[in-house]
């Protein structure tokens, strides 16, 4: 009986030590929400048109491409002509820089590594380079921004098949110049225009965006909080799982309430200045700092940023997420839009002179 009671009072401090710590792993998610504008322009806007130029000499490799088609700026309306933003390409020529031939050999062995026999094909090595340039004006003929597409110092090699024959491997871009050069200007503009595309849907556009975040739960099974925490994840994973950009996210809090309360709840139960208080209150600002970010609600997250500081666990994600809250409270302003989620109907939008009809499909 004696024993029996020594050893239990030896597992008495390892319980109580598992009362007393906590583990927190990543709780990874996925939401949906809309992009805003990065460059302050009239709000107004939002019809584009594209114009493309190339040189004497890609003109007639140009003409069976169409490069204008494939600009595109998310959530805008896209005219022929007369929109409230006209895009100019500038298209340079392909130029071919060093042209040379390569070898490769190959080598046979025996059994016994003994080489036996060896091979030789050759191929040809083109170094070109492209240039290209996008301006952007708007419809009253005032300068928004210039974007540099494809520049001559970016060096690229163009490599033909191989051959046996060294002459073959010789004669090869000579011979095929205007194919190989056509299929180069291709990818060469293609990678300009989805560059461009790029750069300007950030910049003006309102893009649909996924983005795959985290948050911390509880993964200590014998922790008091174990099962609360995870019925709260679930709350949550439905809610932020339903959300997508086109939707409106009013109501959202609302279905966020037993989640939110829950973290509140974790705060005020555990006060203390003791590592294990500090870890779960860690854990609550954190999370209800990204909940707050997806559901557009940026003073909030400021608030549980600056008591992620103040908590001093980890304080420099809440630096973090005081600048990101921050720059969202500056977004919000600057675009006069103050929530990620709506949606576009793109046909109803209309350009500065209203022509419908030069729409473009």
């Amino acid at each position: 009986m004696k024993r029996l009671y020594f050893f239990i009072l030896l597992l008495f401090p390892l319980a109580l030590s598992a009362q007393k710590s906590v583990d927190l792993d990543k709780y990874r998610f996925s939401v949906q929400y809309r992009s805003l504008p990065k460059i302050r322009i009239d709000s107004t806007y939002r019809t584009y048109n594209v114009e493309v130029e190339g040189t004497k000499l890609m003109e007639p490799l140009l003409q069976d491409m169409s490069p204008e088609k494939s600009v595109m700026l998310e959530g805008w309306r896209k005219l022929a002509e007369d929109g409230h933003l006209s895009i100019k390409i500038n298209l340079g020529d392909l130029l071919p820089e060093v042209v040379s031939v390569k070898e490769r050999v190959v080598t046979t062995k025996n059994r016994d590594g003994v080489i036996t026999g060896t091979k030789t094909y050759y191929y040809q090595e083109v170094v070109y380079t492209f240039s290209a340039n996008a301006s952007i004006t708007d419809y009253k003929g005032m300068h928004i921004m210039d974007e540099e597409l494809a520049s001559r110092g970016h060096k690229q090699v163009y490599r033909s098949p191989e051959f046996t024959i060294r002459a073959l491997a010789e004669g090869y871009f000579v011979v095929n110049s205007l194919t190989v050069t056509k299929q180069l200007l291709q990818n060469c503009v293609n990678r300009a225009m989805h560059h461009l595309s790029e750069r300007i849907s950030d910049n003006f556009g309102f893009r649909e965006v996924t983005a795959n975040d985290y948050m911390w739960i509880i993964d200590s099974r014998k922790h008091p909080e174990y099962a609360a925490c995870r019925q709260a994840f679930r709350v949550m994973n439905e809610v932020l799982f339903s959300m997508n950009p086109s939707t409106s996210i009013e109501g959202a809090r609302e279905q966020l309430k037993p989640a939110i309360d829950y973290f509140e709840k974790i705060k005020k139960n555990y006060t203390s200045s003791k590592k294990h208080d500090r870890k779960i209150r860690y854990a609550s600002y954190f999370n209800l700092a990204v909940l707050y970010y997806y559901l557009d609600d940026p003073q909030s997250m400021m608030k549980e940023a600056n008591g992620l500081v103040l908590n001093d666990f980890d304080p420099k994600d809440g630096k973090g997420f005081e600048q990101t809250a921050t720059w969202l409270k500056n977004l919000f302003q600057q675009t006069n839009i103050y929530t990620r989620h709506f949606a576009i109907n793109t046909d109803e939008l209309k350009g500065p002179y209203e022509k419908r009809d030069i729409s473009v499909k």
